[in-house]
Formats: C-alpha cells, sequence, structure tokens
C-alpha cells in the first residue's frame, strides 16, 4: 500500500465536524508543529495532509443537495470554520454589558459574511454536517448558527478554548450546546429569586436613608452576586463539603455578611452609628455577643462565620475571611485556610488531603482582579502539590471602573478575566441583569469544580451604581458612564417586568415586596437602643498576652534524643541518596551521639523530631526549605536512581503527627499569605514559613503588616506561626544581609510578636520548641526568627546535649565563657546576632586585654527583656558606659527599638549609652565584600575599644 493511499484510509474516519477540527489544527501544524497536541502532531507526521480528502468528501456532499461541488467545498469548510469560531469567539458579541461599557468588540470573525457565507448557503447543509448534537427545531448550518449564537452570545458567554485538556473542553462544549447547563426554574424559584435580589437592593436602600453620608461600598448594580453565592452554598448541601471558605474585598461585603453569612442586622447597623458619644445597642443578646480583636476595624473589613443546612443531607460551614483594604492579598490566606480544612495532621508521614471536604470562592474586584500581582501569584499555587486546594471558584465583581480609573487606564487586556487564560481557568462571562443566567453560571461553575478539581471563574458583569464609596462622586470623573447608569432600572426592576410579562408577578406585588423588606429592617432598627458612650476607648490586650513567657517547659530527656538522633538516619529499604550528602548527615548524628554535640541542623532536627513525639504536626515551607537556602536542613532525601524522595521525620518510630516540607514557588506575597491562612485555620499545627534570604521578605510586606502583625488586634485571628529570615552581614550585598529587622520592631507592641535573633543551636531548638508549646492557646502569637547564615557551620554556634536536656529558651545569654554578671567590667556590650559572634571570635584572642569589658547577646529582642537586662547592669556595679553593637547602619537593626529602652533604664544612673556599628545609610549594606570585611573589622575594633563620645542618655 502505498503512503497517499495509507493516507487516504486513514482520513475517511474523520466525518461532520471532526473534518473541520482536524483541518483547523493541521493549519496550526503547518505554523508551528509543536503548537498542536502531541497525538495530533503524530498523526499529521505520520498521514499528511488531510485538506483534500475532506474537501472530497465535503463535495459529496454538496453535489448530494444539488450544489456545485467547486463551490460548495468552500462552503462547506467555511461553515464549519463559522460553527468553530462561535464556540471560540462567540464571547465578542455577547450582550454581556447591561449598561455602557465604552468597549467595543470586533465580532467579524463569528459573521457568516467574514466566510463568504449567506442564509440560503447555510439553510442548504444539513445541521449534521457542521454538527454533531442534536436540539430539536435544528435542522440546517443556519439553525446551527442561531442556536449557537443564543449559547455562545447571548448574556452568557464562555471561554475555554485555551484549556489544554480536551476533556474538559469538550465537558464544556456538551453542557453548553447541549443546553444541560441552563438551570430549570419554575414559576416559585422564579418569585423566590426575585425575592433574594428585592431583599439585597432593600438592605442597601435602607442603609442608603438609615446612615446617609456613611461608607458602605454598596452592592448596587451587582446585586446578583448574593443569589450565586446562595446557589452555590446550596449546592454544597449535597455533596462531602463540610467547609466553603470565601474571601472578597469591599464591594458588597454588607450585603454578602448579612445575606449569606446571617450577621444580625442589628450588630451591622450599631456598626454604623453616626454619634461619637453614643453607642447603638443591638436588641438581641446574641448580636451583641459577637466580638473582634481589641482595637477593631471598619465595618467593612469584618468577616464571619455560620453554620448552615442544619436539614440538608451535608450540613456546611461558612467562612468569611477578615479583609484590609489591601483588596486580593486575602486571595492566599483564604486558600490556606482551605487546605488546613482539607488536610488530616494527626498521624506520622504526610498529611492526608480531602479536597472534597472543603473548597473556596474568591470574589474579585474587576481593577484588582488583574491589577494586583498577589492574584496571579495565587493562581500559581493551584496545581502545586504543597498549596492545591482542589479548585477555587471565582468571580469577579465586575463593575466596569476601579475607584476613579477607566478601564482602558487600568489594563492592557480586553477583559479583566484575562490574566486567568495563562492558567488554563474557564472563563464565564455572565450579564448580571439576568438573574437566570447568573444562576445557570454558577451551577456550570460549580459543578465543573467538583468534577475536575480545578478553578474556574465567573466575570459577573455589572456595574456601580454609585460611587467607589458613598461619598464620592462618579460624574466627575465617568459622565458618560454614569449617565447611562442613571437611566438604567436597578436588577430586580429588570427581572419584576420580565416575571409580570410572562405572567407569572402580579402587578402590585414587586411594590408590596420592596415595602414588606423596608418595613422588616425600620422594626429591627427601632428596637435597637441608644447608650451613652462618653469616653469610647479601644478594649484591652488579653491577659494570656501580657503574661510572659519564661515558665514554658522545653528541655527533652537524653534518652529521646538520642533515640530521634538514631531514627534521623533511618532509610527505606532500596532507597539509595546521594553518598556525598549521607556522609555528611551521618557524620552531624555520630557526633551529637558520640561527642553530645549540636550544629544548627542537628539542633533544628531534633526539635521538629521532638515535636512531632509531643503530638504537634508541623508543616514547612519555603523556596528552597527541602534542602535549606545553605545547604544545611536536608529533610527531603532524593533517590539518585529513581528520584523517589523520602523525609527522615516520616521514619520516626516516636512521631505521633504529621510532618509536611515543600518548596515553595518563587513567591513570597502568596506563599506567605497562604501559610498564614493555615496557621489560622489550623491552630494546633506549628506552621513554618523561611524566606530564601530574609531580605526578601519584603515582597510580602503586606502580608505582615496587614494580616500577621494587627490580625489578632483588629480582628481576634489568632496565629502561631514561625517566619525564619535568614539574617547576617556575610559581605553578599545589599540584597543578602538584612531581613530588615527595624520593620518587625517597629510594628512590635501589644506583645502581638515575638522577634529573636538567636546565637546558640540549643537556644533555636528551645525557641521552636517554645512556640509548639503555645499552639491552640490564648498565649500564641507568631514569631519572627532572624536565623543564621555562616554561622550554620560555625563551631561558635554548637551546643551540648546538656543544654537540651537540662535548659529552656533564654532572652538574654552572656556571651560563651562568661558569667551573666561581672564584677570588674566597666564597659558592657549589648547587641544580638552574628555580630556578637564577630566580638567573641576577637576577644579569645586575648581574653586578658578585655578583662574590663562584659558582653551579653539579646536573643529576643521583642518583647525586650528590660527586667534581665536590669539585672546584669545592676550586677556590674563597676561599669562606666553600656554600648549597643550591631552590625545593621545605625537608622536600621534593632539600635532605634532599643535605644528608648535603654535610655530610661539608664536615667538614674550616670552610665553612658554609646552606639557601636554602621553610619545612617538609604542601602542595607556595601556591595564590594573588601569593604564589607573593613567595616566589619572596624564594628568590632570600636566595641572593644574605649568610647570617644557618641550618643548618651543625656539631654535624651
Amino acid at each position: 500500500m502505498t503512503q497517499q493511499e495509507s493516507s487516504e484510509r486513514f482520513w475517511k474516519k474523520f466525518y461532520g465536524p471532526n473534518m473541520g477540527y482536524v483541518q483547523e489544527q493541521y493549519e496550526l501544524y503547518l505554523e508551528n508543529r509543536d503548537s498542536v497536541d502531541r497525538s495530533l502532531k503524530e498523526m499529521f507526521d505520520q498521514y499528511g495532509a488531510p485538506k483534500e480528502l475532506i474537501e472530497g468528501q465535503q463535495a459529496e456532499v454538496a453535489s448530494s443537495k444539488g450544489l456545485s461541488s467547486d463551490i460548495s467545498a468552500k462552503q462547506l469548510t467555511s461553515a464549519i470554520k463559522l460553527v468553530e469560531a462561535i464556540r471560540r469567539y462567540g464571547h465578542l458579541k455577547a450582550e454581556i454589558y447591561s449598561v455602557g461599557s465604552g468597549i467595543t468588540n470586533d465580532t467579524t470573525l463569528v459573521d457568516p459574511s467574514y466566510y463568504s457565507l449567506n442564509k440560503d448557503v447555510l439553510e442548504a447543509i444539513p445541521a449534521e454536517w457542521v454538527w454533531d448534537t442534536t436540539v430539536q427545531g435544528v435542522n440546517n448550518a443556519q439553525d446551527v448558527v442561531d442556536y449557537l449564537l443564543a449559547q455562545y452570545a447571548g448574556t452568557i458567554s464562555f471561554e475555554y478554548d485555551h484549556v489544554n485538556n480536551d476533556e474538559e473542553r469538550l465537558w464544556f462544549q456538551e453542557n453548553i450546546e447541549s443546553g444541560k447547563y441552563r438551570f430549570p426554574f419554575s414559576e416559585n424559584e422564579k418569585k423566590e429569586l426575585l425575592g433574594k435580589i428585592v431583599d439585597v437592593e432593600g438592605f442597601e436602600n435602607f442603609l442608603a436613608k438609615t446612615f446617609v453620608a456613611q461608607k458602605r461600598f454598596s452592592i448596587e448594580g451587582l446585586e446578583m452576586m448574593v443569589p450565586v453565592l446562595d446557589r452555590i452554598v446550596q449546592n454544597s448541601f449535597y455533596d462531602e463539603t463540610e467547609e466553603i471558605l470565601m474571601g472578597m474585598a469591599h464591594r458588597g461585603r454588607l450585603s454578602v455578611l448579612t445575606n449569606i453569612l446571617g450577621k444580625p442586622f442589628d450588630k451591622l447597623f450599631s456598626e454604623f452609628h453616626p454619634s461619637a458619644d453614643k453607642e447603638l445597642v443591638p436588641s438581641s443578646p446574641g448580636s451583641r455577643a459577637i466580638t473582634y480583636g481589641w482595637t477593631g476595624d471598619v465595618k467593612y473589613h469584618f468577616g464571619a462565620k455560620r453554620d448552615v443546612g442544619e436539614e440538608k443531607p451535608s450540613p456546611t460551614k461558612i467562612t468569611l475571611a477578615h479583609n484590609p483594604s489591601h483588596l486580593e492579598f486575602v486571595n492566599p490566606v483564604v486558600e490556606g485556610f482551605t487546605r488546613a480544612a482539607q488536610d488530616f495532621r494527626f498521624q506520622k508521614g504526610n498529611p492526608e488531603q480531602n479536597v472534597n471536604k472543603a473548597f473556596s470562592i474568591l470574589i474579585h474586584g474587576d481593577a484588582a482582579f488583574i491589577g494586583e500581582g498577589v492574584v496571579a501569584e495565587t493562581f500559581n499555587l493551584s496545581a502545586l502539590d504543597g498549596y492545591r486546594t482542589g479548585g477555587t471558584m471565582h468571580i469577579i465583581a465586575n463593575n466596569l471602573v476601579g475607584f476613579t480609573t477607566g478601564q482602558r487606564q487600568g489594563r492592557s487586556t480586553r477583559y479583566a478575566s484575562d490574566l486567568a487564560k495563562g492558567f488554563e481557568v474557564p472563563i464565564i462571562h455572565v450579564n448580571a441583569d439576568d438573574p437566570e443566567a447568573c444562576i445557570s453560571a454558577a451551577t456550570l461553575a460549580y459543578d465543573y469544580r467538583k468534577k475536575f478539581q480545578k478553578d474556574v471563574l465567573i466575570d459577573l458583569v455589572g456595574y456601580r451604581r454609585y460611587g467607589h464609596n458613598e461619598m464620592d462622586e462618579p460624574r466627575a470623573t465617568q459622565p458618560k458612564l454614569y449617565k447611562s447608569i442613571d437611566q438604567h432600572p436597578t436588577c430586580a426592576h429588570v427581572y419584576a417586568k420580565r416575571l409580570q410579562e410572562e405572567g407569572i408577578l402580579a402587578e402590585n406585588t414587586f411594590e408590596e415586596m420592596k415595602e414588606a423588606v423596608f418595613n422588616k429592617l425600620q422594626g429591627i432598627y427601632d428596637d435597637m437602643t441608644e447608650s451613652v458612650n462618653e469616653n469610647p476607648e479601644a478594649m484591652p490586650v488579653p491577659q494570656a498576652l501580657r503574661n510572659g513567657l519564661s515558665d514554658i517547659e522545653t528541655s527533652v530527656p537524653k534518652e529521646l534524643l538520642l533515640s530521634l538522633n538514631k531514627g534521623l538516619l533511618k532509610r527505606p529499604e532500596g532507597f539509595h541518596s546521594y553518598k556525598k550528602l549521607e556522609k555528611i548527615l551521618s557524620k552531624r548524628h555520630s557526633i551529637f551521639e558520640k561527642e553530645e554535640k549540636a550544629d544548627w541542623a542537628v539542633a533544628e532536627a531534633l526539635a521538629y523530631a521532638s515535636i512531632l513525639q509531643d503530638g504537634i504536626p508541623i508543616r514547612l515551607t519555603g523556596q528552597d526549605t527541602e534542602r535549606g537556602t545553605f545547604a544545611h536542613r536536608h529533610l527531603m532525601l532524593h533517590d539518585v536512581d529513581s528520584s523517589d524522595t523520602y523525609c527522615p521525620m516520616h521514619g520516626l518510630d516516636e512521631a505521633k503527627a504529621t510532618f509536611d516540607i515543600h518548596n515553595s514557588p518563587l513567591s513570597e506575597a502568596a506563599v506567605l499569605g497562604f501559610e498564614y491562612g493555615y496557621s489560622v485555620k489550623a491552630p494546633k499545627t506549628l506552621v513554618i514559613w523561611e524566606a530564601q534570604f530574609g531580605d526578601f521578605a519584603n515582597a510580602g510586606q503586606v502580608i505582615f503588616d496587614q494580616f500577621i502583625s494587627s490580625g489578632r488586634a483588629k480582628w481576634d485571628e489568632r496565629s502561631n506561626m514561625v517566619m525564619l529570615l535568614p539574617h547576617g552581614y556575610e559581605g553578599q550585598g545589599p540584597e543578602h544581609s538584612s531581613a530588615r529587622a527595624e520593620r518587625f520592631l517597629t510594628m512590635a507592641a501589644e506583645n502581638n510578636w515575638i522577634v529573636a535573633n538567636v546565637t546558640t543551636s540549643a537556644q533555636f531548638f528551645h525557641l521552636l520548641r517554645r512556640q509548639a508549646a503555645l499552639v491552640d492557646s490564648e498565649a500564641a502569637r507568631p514569631l519572627i526568627v532572624l536565623t543564621p547564615k555562616s554561622l550554620l557551620r560555625s563551631p561558635r554556634v554548637v551546643s551540648t546535649i546538656d543544654e537540651f536536656t537540662k535548659g529552656k529558651f533564654h532572652t538574654l545569654i552572656p556571651q560563651p565563657g562568661l558569667d551573666l554578671t561581672s564584677k570588674k567590667a566597666k564597659r558592657l556590650l549589648i547587641g544580638t546576632g552574628k555580630v556578637m559572634v564577630d566580638i567573641q571570635d576577637k576577644m579569645g584572642e586575648n581574653l586578658e586585654k578585655y578583662k574590663d569589658i562584659h558582653v551579653v547577646r539579646l536573643e529576643q529582642i521583642y518583647p525586650f527583656p528590660e527586667k534581665k537586662i536590669q539585672e546584669v547592669i545592676d550586677g556590674c556595679p563597676n561599669l562606666e558606659e553600656v554600648v549597643w553593637v550591631q552590625e545593621e547602619p545605625r537608622n536600621m537593626g534593632a539600635w532605634n527599638f532599643v535605644k528608648e529602652l535603654l535610655y530610661r533604664m539608664l536615667e538614674e544612673t550616670k552610665l553612658e549609652l554609646h552606639y557601636t556599628g554602621r553610619t545612617e545609610r538609604s542601602s542595607p549594606s556595601v556591595g564590594d565584600p573588601h569593604i564589607h570585611k573593613a567595616e566589619q573589622r572596624g564594628i568590632v575594633q570600636r566595641a572593644l575599644e574605649l568610647s570617644e563620645g557618641g550618643e548618651t542618655n543625656e539631654g535624651n
């Protein structure tokens, strides 16, 4: 058989719409062989071009219809292309904008004339030759075009061609073109849907009339968001879903809180009260019982929790996350919530994840969705083993404008949703003025997420009836848009008119419904009482946070440590990791067993192992965390033959909980937010995030500022997570030196977190164990650790086994070899971190020379151990001066935080306070390693020499 005969026989298998698809793919193949699916590429490589055969088959069909074969073959091909174009580009012609968007689309690709087709030609082509779905009344190609335009270019439209998985694309195609996705509404269901819209509109109208000129970021123009969410929640009652975790910004938040989360109306009204010297007290006791953090937040930032569906097959708990004004930064936090809700962590090994237990809903603003980089970072987490949550339902609350910025100024893409295409997320655009289409969109999106366990996005296209907030005048900056909005009836009016025309709704019913909602809310408001509140104050910090942490026992028996140490060297049968690495690991653990000494890596591993033995799960992530940026950790081993992996923590016989370790993507903001969310949702778990270098943590500064440092004070959101930030001046330049301790210390107040910079392996061991002891307690709080780099392998940080079995974490320690106090000392050096080890090295050269100098290390900078330092000062009666030593520039590091505290301690003494370190700088360090070394030597030298003046307590 010749190659041509083989090709002809093969291509005869393809008929109807399949021919059009194959031809289209072949055209792509000719442009770029790698642009088509691998199976298609192999097919074209072997059998060549299908074009001639396809046109021959088309000619046969055309001839049977009495058409000229040389013309109708092209026309049939064109008709197939038109059908495919409607699938791909029907959204360009869709009626998804209820008011003037200011955006016009080129709809040429879905115009029959573009393909040299007209009605007569299309009517002459049988439907089955361009379309493989049977629908009553669709008999020819013109019927197909009309039907498909109704499906793809109505008030709901779709973009899914960018999804590479054939099964997913065909699933969408079948659901859309068969009409199965359309939710069937009975008359009662239509009335109920209208009632939900009226409830939302009535609530917003009541707020507008009762609390004039107060910010509420109303939902009006996107009222359908609430029924869409309600539909998703209703669907969850018939699955295994135990929790729904939601995140959203301000737009429509109050309506979601009341209508979906069940926040009592009187509680919300009390937060609106305009009087400064009075408070509006809710009428119901349950409303008064809702509390937040001690300083609180504005009403449209708060979240809520609610149990729903108690009478349904699968009741669900809904959580709406608290959200700051940094809009999209709640996204990864909610994903962390969700993963924590899906994981079971109380057995050794890896957590067991069940993605059916929980899912997340993220509601985005149209401007923020494409404008905020954290959105893309969060999307990138969706398919990664350490972060995937089995698909998130995304909704863009598309109000056509971002504050005062128009779409053409805010994005470089056609749609706000286009960012999602890069992550192969299918997109459903729907007009928010078509309630039934919106519910159908929600149903389809829910089913897709459930079936494929992947993200899906609903672009809910509406408008913003008022300004960005209710004190903003939008007509000054969007006059044309707001002229259209001013003339446009509300969604409730639009749908009520539609139901009246269908004979479902009586003429007066709509007005009666609106009046009933207003009367209900007015009655609740009237039942509330005012009370005098002459001197409103923030609540006090909880007592558990005010208490110290010195009494926490963190030592571990020697026998257990030796057993854990031995267990860390166990390997599965047949597992062969890198020999050179195994020698290093074996040597480390052998030294601990035989010489009873532990370097940083061994101490860290034993801390984790002992915490697992205590039954506390651990989750540890970061960009290179499995190995450790500086190759010290190696808690995920790789088989040299099979590339299989093994975590030594999983082989510990003593472990009673999971150890979950992952390398993260190259992200700080999203990953840090995810881990924060995980720690909040899983309070019994020790969650640890490690930066590649501490400097890089500044890319997640919003998460530190808005969530980690202040989340408990604002929202009573409790986190016990640990952040390991490699820090130390090693001559590696401005971006590899400083973890910016000054930023964390600036935000340190009310015992909101702990900032530590430890210098021995035992100190790190006890610090981690102390943090683990705080899990699921009122005293829980985050921990910032400035971890070492060069010190990881320094003999100066090595600790003896006695320091693990008898000791505990000390906030202040003397330099090794010295007592805590000194009767001879004339100068007291206080500092933190690596520079103190440099001083130890220098003093070790000639101890006699420096006998008048005493040195203590501040291992915990915040909370500041004032009493401990005072004991040292009191125990050094011959002191003449106190010197703060740091390697960071003077305007950075801990100096600006500690100096006021030290000044105050020295006020009643004659002691002077001096600073030794780098001068003020805009950059954290020099770039030249030779200059760095000279500077570092100078700091140490000045610290160990007599002072020549400097800052003192005088005149402060």
